[in-house]
């Protein structure tokens, strides 16, 4: 878990970097994120289980299967890209293998999939969960209260997972909602809504597995909020100096969620600073690598824009 968050942050790290030498047109970031990310993602069944990601979900895809030089397929828009062939636009994860459903960029669509996917998997009696995450801002959406809704009707085998970072681009909490915790309208739908601390990765471990075995077993879904924050910008194309203040974010850097669990990693004697400045060197190491595979990959041919838009005639 501790490896592949620290993995999470320096491919953040990387692809800002390349954003600034201008090879990289557009990031979202993930850093703060991964603690929640990691710790909800994991206890899903890989193969079996179903992913249904937010363009902020780095670490969850990780978590599922993807490689850093996956994710910078994507960010490079190669041909040999997972998600889209380089045809989406970045962390717009998705893969058939993976079991990853790509999202789209208009907020809180992949509630509906996930509430949709869940109703398969019930009304065909597999021994399968879906689960999906989605920032604060989802919640003031539609298509947010129709999925849970629904969700709540049918029983159905989902697990909701709210990355509250407190902001839905430059929107406070304040202005989305008047109740203290995104959690407390999970009791409107008819099941059970929890809040955990998203920067203890263990504590959304915990708090994800209790859901997951709860939709396993028939009993229906769970809103899981994990409290968050984000030190960067919403995107690289976001200033985020006009909505929050630099004391805010270095008071919320403060709780980083990797510095958190490789303390409570110290105090079990699992790790300690030498091994520490180890993982996070040979990983760059490896990130780096990836990267530059990635940057010299073969690019889409011209000639397969089309692919995918059409239906094709075999005549």
């Amino acid at each position: 878990m501790y490896r592949t968050m620290v993995t999470a942050r320096l491919c953040d790290e990387a692809q800002f970097r390349l954003n600034r030498q201008g090879k990289a047109p557009f990031v979202v970031p993930v850093s703060g994120h991964e603690g929640c990310q990691v710790g909800t993602a994991w206890p899903l069944r890989k193969g079996t289980d179903v992913f249904l990601p937010y363009y902020r979900d780095m670490a969850v895809c990780l978590v599922a299967g993807m490689t850093p030089y996956d994710v910078f397929l994507g960010v490079f828009g190669k041909r040999d890209d997972p998600s889209s062939g380089g045809r989406q636009m970045p962390a717009h994860w998705g893969s058939s293998k993976l079991n990853i459903i790509s999202g789209s960029s208009p907020i809180a669509t992949q509630i509906p999939h996930a509430a949709g996917v869940a109703y398969a998997i019930k009304y065909r009696n597999e021994d399968a969960v879906a689960a999906c995450w989605f920032g604060d801002g989802a919640t003031s959406e539609g298509d947010w209260h129709e999925g849970l809704n629904f969700s709540g009707i049918h029983k159905l085998p989902v697990v909701w997972v709210c990355e509250n970072n407190l902001y839905a681009i430059s929107v406070p909490l304040s202005k989305q909602m008047a109740v203290q915790k995104v959690s407390d309208r999970a009791e409107a739908y008819g099941f059970p809504g929890v809040s955990v601390d998203g920067n203890d990765v263990l504590a959304c471990y915990e708090a994800m597995t209790k859901a997951v075995d709860r939709a396993r077993a028939g009993e229906g879904p769970t809103l899981i909020e994990v409290r968050t924050y984000r030190f960067h910008p919403h995107t690289s194309d976001d200033d985020d100096r006009t909505y929050r203040t630099r004391e805010e974010v270095e008071q919320a850097k403060a709780n980083d969620p990797i510095v958190k669990f490789g303390a409570t990693l110290k105090e079990l004697g699992l790790l300690d600073d030498e091994a520490a400045e180890k993982t996070r060197a040979d990983l760059k190491a490896e990130v780096d690598a990836e990267v530059q595979r990635a940057w010299e990959a073969p690019d889409p041919e011209p000639e397969s824009a089309l692919l995918h838009l059409y239906g094709e005639s075999s005549a």
